[in-house]
């Protein structure tokens, strides 16, 4: 055996027991490329374009980005919840959580339950929680505190001015909106009031028909709105508050199209045409939101996304009804042990999720029926039980950018999802109030319901 020989023999033992007892990262190091990276399985989630991420996050830190919806005031009052510490795992709102997704004006939603309008609840409980509008003045006083807490990250926002300088100084612009009409107790002061408090749009109805509005999801009432109910559409566009038609009937939303001297927004709410949910907006509508000149800010609910979740949704409440009013028997006066059973028994009984792309499909159907500057984000973060796969929480917005990028759309067409489109509709909302605001209060109207 010549020396060569014997010199590449020796040399492969010695490989040989290297990597035998080689750490396992250099086992792995080892391996071809080819076994490192398995073919991706049908139905798997494209690998991430890191150049392409990192635009996304570059135009996300560019962008004034503005969320339509997001219940975490109601957390805040009733379960002393501070925004400033994480709750990661927990509830999808925490100010480190704003900052990483870029948020730049997010709605604090001023949210009032039906109970509070209910005869027989409020003659039980108002000498110690008062009615709808003491509900509302609660959660606007908790955002105030949490603004007055944390006033390095959060400030108080109450026009388009205000958001472009929470942009420029690096905070998150907190704005309100009020969720269910009821919270004015039928009266125009009351209305005027929380416009002072820095009350930004109303959402006309919750799910329950008012006094003067019919909703999506109850026995109409009023075949849209009352003569009330467009007198307060009227006064919403003198003081320069939004007009939010989400949760309203159809026929509602129509009437206040016919009205409203300003564009509207639907603060979160999705395209029927992916899931036919009375929450979401038909086509039709969806182009007269566009001739209005207003925004549809997309939620995030999978029920509202895909029509699958909302028909196992309703299958699962079919088959769980008779359990759910036994616990509603059971712990009505324990609200909170009730939403923790009922959490309970959805968790024990699941349903299909739905993904970040159907998501992205509604951004798209809104933008190609309504126009690209009609589309924008209403996530209901904190109000909705789950979310879709590749959303976790409000740090995620980031994904959505990403999502629209990978698509092909433009950084311009981005930036108007984002939040662009609703700047101009606020903008509007305010120019079409400094004429009105000629005028004076209700144009002088004492109306009253009878």
């Amino acid at each position: 055996m010549n020396r060569l020989l014997r010199v590449l023999i020796l040399f492969c033992v010695v490989a040989s027991v290297l990597l035998a007892f080689a750490p396992p990262a250099r086992k792995a190091a080892a391996k071809s490329t080819k076994a490192q990276t398995p073919a991706p399985q049908a139905g798997a989630t494209p690998q991430r374009d890191e150049k392409l991420w990192r635009r996304a996050l570059a135009l996300q830190k560019r962008a004034i980005v503005v969320d339509g919806h997001n219940d975490i005031p109601t957390i805040m009052a009733d379960e002393d919840y501070d925004i400033g510490v994480s709750s990661a795992g927990k509830y999808h709102t925490d100010i480190a959580r704003l900052k990483k997704g870029g948020m730049t004006g997010e709605f604090f939603s001023i949210y009032v339950d039906r109970q509070y309008a209910t005869p027989d609840w409020v003659a039980k409980n108002y000498t110690t929680q008062g009615g709808s509008a003491r509900r509302a003045l609660d959660l606007i006083d908790v955002s105030y505190r949490m603004i007055e807490k944390y006033p390095r990250d959060l400030m108080l926002a109450t026009s388009t001015a205000d958001i472009r300088r929470a942009k420029k100084e690096g905070k998150v612009g907190v704005l309100m909106g009020i969720e269910g009409g009821h919270a004015i107790e039928n009266s125009l002061p009351a209305l005027r009031e929380f416009y002072r408090l820095g009350v930004r749009y109303m959402t006309l109805t919750h799910n329950n028909t008012n006094e003067w509005a019919d909703a999506c999801c109850d026995t109409p009432r009023h075949g849209g709105l009352s003569d009330f109910g467009k007198e307060v559409v009227a006064e919403m566009n003198r003081l320069g508050m939004l007009v939010d038609i989400s949760h309203v009937s159809d026929e509602t939303m129509s009437d206040v199209l016919d009205v409203s001297k300003a564009p509207v927004i639907a603060s979160h709410s999705s395209a029927r045409v992916f899931s036919n949910h009375k929450r979401n907006v038909p086509d039709e509508l969806l182009k007269r939101i566009a001739r209005n000149g207003g925004v549809v800010m997309v939620n995030f609910y999978p029920a509202f996304l895909d029509e699958k979740v909302r028909v196992a949704g309703n299958e699962r409440d079919e088959k769980l009804k008779a359990q759910r009013d036994a616990l509603r028997a059971q712990f009505k006066d324990d609200p909170k042990r009730l939403d923790e059973e009922l959490k309970r028994l959805n968790d024990q009984n699941p349903i299909p999720n739905t993904t970040l792309s159907m998501l992205v499909d509604h951004i798209e159907h809104i933008a190609k029926v309504a126009g690209i500057d009609h589309v924008g984000l209403g996530s209901d973060f904190d109000g909705v039980p789950n979310l879709p796969e590749g959303i976790n929480d409000v740090g995620d917005l980031p994904n959505i950018t990403y999502e629209l990028l990978r698509r092909g759309h433009s950084d311009e067409e981005v930036l108007k999802i984002l939040g662009g489109n609703f700047m101009r509709v606020f903008a509007e909302a305010e120019r079409v109030a400094n004429v009105e605001r000629r005028k004076i209060s209700g144009e002088g109207s004492l109306r009253r319901l009878k």
